[in-house]
């Protein structure tokens, strides 16, 4: 690591800076005193070049990036580290989704996620090793993380053949994993968060084991929710089983200190209302006096939200919790390609139509902007909702 040469300077300047110090308090003639000085001057360049030398070789040798690029990634996270201290509440891709834009403005970031998730890869790990359900986690994680592609790449890969391997996820077995060895889902995320070397922190809304259940118009009911879009009837209204499961005191206390939370985007009644459900997890966030914001949907969904305008996807959520719970709602203006509308027709999904009246008769503002991407689906642009969030969390402090 050629460290020893630059000890060694850093030593010799050491010593050059005190014999300098004693010529100067010995001698009398002013010529032995300015040698002197001199003297402890160059000690001084060369302890400073030493120093520096040592710390750029250990740094060139753990830390193996160009130099620029090293100056780059401190200055980008002194600068995050300032941003506002934002919580999003949600689940899905949706949540996923906003994770990415707003890990360019701010590294005080809290997803608060859904655990209700009883389908797919998630679901059959719950059901055999009796853990949380990682799914909506690990998406998160890799969203907000800082890490290689290749890690997030490898967290997201999904086995394709293998007996008992098809299906799974790579994230969902190393978090599942992790929790058996450490004996705590909660420590199996924090170090999953370190692996992929994460802006912010991904919290589950509950270490309770819950379930969701969903009343429908017609009285009866859904339990699980991979199960309630199929079962083809509006929904009245969803709960938790138990219905005493306790939010996490870390959930809780990131939503005292934000200046912003946000809720969705996602599924309405299967990611957003779970969180909600936990304890007083919506109370909290009534009480507490940061913005808040519901980003809408863009697409209805079959099984859920059919036929729904913004106005009813907000009815929805404060009929859930409490008035208060929202003071902007974010929805799209933006018209989506035909071909896009034809594609989703076949899944029965349709826009959200934006009636803002409607919305702001419930007390809510509502921000109009055209925030969808189709790429293949019909998604938010992170980057757009994420600078619409940060702007209004800017400029509502600078008028307070």
């Amino acid at each position: 690591m050629w460290v020893k040469r630059w000890i060694l300077l850093t030593v010799f300047g050491v010593i050059m800076v005190s014999m300098g110090f004693v010529m100067v308090l010995l001698e009398q003639h002013p010529k032995n005193k300015a040698f002197a000085s001199v003297i402890i001057i160059l000690g001084i360049l060369a302890v400073i070049t030493g120093i520096k030398r040592i710390i750029k070789s250990l740094v060139t040798v753990f830390l193996p990036q160009s130099e620029d690029e090293l100056v780059d990634k401190v200055y980008k996270k002194r600068v995050l580290e300032k941003g506002p201290k934002i919580v999003v509440i949600g689940g899905g891709t949706g949540l996923a989704t906003l994770l990415r834009g707003l890990k360019e403005y701010t590294s005080n970031i809290t997803a608060i996620v859904t655990v209700a998730d009883d389908g797919g890869s998630s679901g059959r790990l719950r059901q055999e090793f009796d853990v949380l359900p990682p799914g909506d986690i690990r998406n998160c994680l890799v969203a907000l993380a800082d890490a290689e592609p290749l890690v997030g790449k490898l967290f997201q890969f999904r086995f394709d053949e293998g007996t008992g391997l098809a299906g799974h996820n790579f994230g969902n077995l190393f978090i599942t994993a992790l929790s058996q060895v450490t004996g705590d889902f909660d420590a199996a995320i924090k170090e999953s968060s370190k692996v992929l070397a994460i802006r912010g922190r991904v919290l589950p809304a509950t270490l309770d084991k819950v379930a969701l259940v969903a009343e429908h118009a017609d009285g009866t009911e859904t339990v699980g929710e991979s199960i309630i879009p199929q079962a083809a009837m509006p929904i009245k209204r969803v709960h938790l089983r138990p219905a005493n499961c306790r939010p996490t005191d870390e959930a809780i206390d990131a939503i005292k200190r934000a200046d912003v939370v946000v809720l969705g985007p996602g599924s309405l009644y299967t990611s957003i209302m779970p969180n909600l459900m936990v304890g007083k997890i919506y109370q909290e966030i009534i009480d507490s006096k940061a913005i808040k914001i519901y980003v809408c949907n863009v697409m209805t969904q079959k099984g859920e939200t059919e036929d729904y305008k913004a106005s009813e996807h907000l009815k929805a959520i404060i009929a859930h919790t409490a008035p208060g719970i929202v003071d902007y709602c974010i929805v799209n203006t933006a018209k989506i390609k035909p071909e896009m509308l034809e594609k989703y027709k076949q899944e029965e999904a349709y826009p959200v139509i934006p009636d803002s009246e409607n919305v702001r008769k419930m007390k809510c503002k509502v921000i109009e902007a055209h925030i969808v991407k189709a790429e293949g689906y019909v998604r938010h642009d992170s980057d757009k909702v994420a600078k619409i969030i940060v702007d209004l969390v800017t400029s509502l402090k600078k008028s307070r």
